[in-house]
Parts: C-alpha cells; sequence; structure tokens
C-alpha cells in the first residue's frame, strides 16, 4: 500500500488522481457515527482503500470528516449527498476533499471546483453527464447503477472524452464488478456491500477484503 509516496506534497486533484490509480473503490460510510470513524477507517485503510466518503445525512458527518481527515492523512477524505453550496462550504470547513453527489448540481460542482476539491457529480444520462464535465466535474457516478447495466457505461463511455472516470455507484459489490468493469467502468462506490450502521470493525474488514479482492483478480 506503499504508492502514495509524496501524497501530502500533491494538490488535492492530484491526491484524488493518485487514489484512483492506486485502488478506485470509494468507501461510502452512510450512518457512520463519529465515535465509530477512527475504528472502520483503520480497517478501511489498511485494506487498501483511500477514498473514503461520509454522506451528509449521517449523524453527524461533518465531525466524521474532521477526524478521518486527521487520521488518515494518507487518504481522500470527503462527503456523499451533497446537494448544496452552501454543504460544499462546510465540507470543505470539515477538512473534505472529495464532493460526491447523487445529482448534477451545477452550483455544488462548480462551488467544490472554487474551493480546490475533487467532483465526483451524479448523472445517469448522456445530457447530464456533458453539463457535469462542463461545470468543471473532475469524474461521474453512475447513479444509482441498479437503473443502469454495463452496457450503458459502454454506451456513455463510447461518447465521453477519452479518460473520463465514470463510477457506478448503487448495489455493487464483490460478485457483480467483473462485467461492470469489463464495460470501462474506472471504479466503484461501495456502500451497503461494504458497510452498513452497526457492523463493527471484523464485518467491515471481511467485506473490505472480498471487495479489494475482487478487484485485484485478473479477468477471466
Amino acid at each position: 500500500m506503499g504508492g502514495l509516496e509524496g501524497f501530502a506534497g500533491m494538490t488535492t486533484i492530484e491526491r484524488f488522481r493518485a487514489a484512483m490509480r492506486e485502488l478506485p473503490l470509494v468507501a461510502i460510510l452512510r450512518g457512520l457515527k463519529p465515535e465509530e470513524a477512527p475504528t472502520i477507517g483503520d480497517v478501511l485503510v489498511e485494506a487498501g482503500f483511500r477514498l473514503i466518503e461520509v454522506p451528509l445525512n449521517s449523524p453527524r458527518p461533518l465531525d466524521s470528516i474532521a477526524l478521518l481527515r486527521k487520521r488518515f492523512p494518507d487518504a481522500v477524505i470527503g462527503a456523499g449527498t451533497v446537494l448544496t453550496a452552501v454543504e460544499v462550504r462546510d465540507v470543505a470547513s470539515a477538512g473534505g476533499e472529495l464532493v460526491v453527489a447523487p445529482n448534477f448540481d451545477r452550483d455544488v460542482v462548480e462551488e467544490t471546483v472554487r474551493l480546490g476539491l475533487a467532483s465526483l457529480s451524479g448523472i445517469m444520462t448522456p445530457t447530464e453527464a456533458f453539463a457535469a464535465l462542463k461545470a468543471g466535474a473532475h469524474g461521474l457516478k453512475l447513479f444509482p447503477a441498479e437503473l443502469a447495466s454495463p452496457s450503458v457505461v459502454r454506451a456513455l463511455l463510447a461518447v465521453l472524452p477519452k479518460g473520463t472516470p465514470l463510477i457506478p455507484v448503487g448495489g455493487i459489490g464483490a460478485d457483480n464488478m467483473a462485467a461492470w468493469r469489463a464495460a470501462g467502468a474506472a471504479g466503484f462506490g461501495l456502500g451497503s456491500s461494504l458497510y452498513r450502521p452497526g457492523d463493527d470493525a471484523a464485518t467491515v474488514r471481511m467485506k473490505a477484503g472480498a471487495i479489494v479482492a475482487a478487484w485485484a483478480k485478473p479477468e477471466e
């Protein structure tokens, strides 16, 4: 897991891109409580995760983000379910570096870019995808992936600018990543398949290990 030497000297966007190169899996810790953040974070970072988001509809999410940011300087910590520019500023004030939204909102993307944070904008259609990129999004979150398919990923990537990171989120787990990846998915956001409120460290360690192993498994 030593691929991020010099991480602290990078810009936030460089940090995000370096983390995506190392392991392009975003841990979505919806429902995490601040008192659980250090222990759950330890398990995820040990497993290789370098991208962690705490959705803003979790208990005291900004406290969790601040704790994780301080504890894991070699990870990119941020927030999910970010819906307004005001919330972007709140995330930045807590030390967050990654802003993930379930939808495309121009104000959210533009404020994220203005503050120098990494933006993953939620999209489903080509219209939303191109609008998000025009606003400055650094990657696209295909959400909810349950409404799409690997064929949708393939079709979107055929028209999007080459190298656009497209990350399916929703219903993704160790058992179904291969087909999406074969279609060109740049990575995944993992929610309930990785963490559910109340999961202890041992449970998350087991889930994280299975997910990382599935990502690392050579395509057959």
